[in-house]
């Protein structure tokens, strides 16, 4: 359950941001009669994820069993790239999110109405997309048959509006670069288990092979039905029997993505060369200014 609210958590945190930096944009600009195209926009994009992710739970429901199983483990999978992408462009981008989206903002006042809609339409469907792809993917890995890895989901997402509005109101100061780092890190975890457990259902749809060749059997000192075994399965989708190539797959994915995610900001050679970029335009650009001055001279 944990898991899942983290999810809900972190996705809904970062949905609930963007509406905050449109809404109090437009506030404190003396734009409130643009508000309600903006709300419009959220409310379409809050409507299609919710109908994507109905259709993902109750369209598979009609496949057979090698069919559910094939397209789990493909949107599973498809759920992993896509969060891990997330995960780094926000801790890429965190700290330069608000004027991003007001410059954007800027450009659809002067377009009109239906740039406003466009603009906060985009701004929080992709999120909400990629959000209900993922619960979906994480839900179906952890259940156990209960309610409550949805439960968590909706813990998260409420947590998540109720911080985004205290945040609005000034009532909350979030160091959102050593939020997104820490959520971020956790959320590559619960990825990784993911990804296993897309792994587990391409083999048991046949189409992969290695379904019989497991890596380890612990079922009888964690059995999954346990309360640290159901704790285990909530958080990081553990499964005290897994393939070979589970284990294989969720740790080629979760050390590399983990060391570099963790990595210092700045450390890697294409900051190093944005960097080196920055500085010869500033070099060139006092190189003009001195030509200017000299041939005014």
């Amino acid at each position: 359950m944990f898991g899942n609210y983290l999810i809900g958590l972190r996705e809904g945190l970062e949905a609930s941001l963007v509406v905050c930096i449109l809404i109090a944009y437009l506030v404190k600009t003396g734009r409130r009669d643009a508000l309600r195209p903006i709300w419009i926009g959220i409310g379409v994009a809050v409507g299609l994820a919710l109908a994507f992710g109905a259709g993902l739970e109750f369209g598979s429901q009609e496949l057979t069993f090698e069919a559910q199983e094939l397209l789990g483990g493909s949107l599973s999978i498809l759920a992993v790239v896509l969060v891990t992408w997330m995960v780094f462009w926000m801790r890429r981008t965190a700290r330069h999110l608000k004027a991003e989206l007001h410059g954007k903002l800027d450009a659809a006042l002067r377009m009109g109405t239906g740039a406003l809609v466009a603009t906060a339409f985009l701004a929080v469907g992709r999120e909400g997309l990629e959000t209900a792809l993922f619960v979906w993917a994480s839900v179906r890995a952890s259940s156990d048959g209960s309610h409550a890895p949805l439960a968590g989901v909706v813990l998260g997402l409420l947590t998540a509006v109720l911080l985004g509005w205290l945040f609005y109101r000034g009532a909350l100061k979030i160091n959102l670069a050593k939020f997104f780092t820490w959520t971020g890190g956790m959320l590559v975890v619960v990825a990784a288990g993911v990804l296993a457990y897309g792994v587990h259902d391409l083999q048991e749809a046949r189409f992969l092979g290695g379904l019989e060749n497991k890596a380890f059997d612990i079922s009888g000192t964690i059995p999954p039905d346990s309360w640290y075994g159901t704790l285990l399965k909530g958080v990081f989708n553990f499964q005290p029997d897994p393939t070979v190539v589970q284990v294989t797959v969720w740790a080629l994915y979760l050390i590399p993505t983990l060391a570099v995610f963790l990595a210092p900001v700045g450390s890697g050679p294409s900051q190093r060369v944005e960097k080196q970029k920055a500085t010869g335009s500033d070099e060139q650009a006092e190189a003009n200014r001195v030509d200017e001055a000299e041939a005014t001279g």
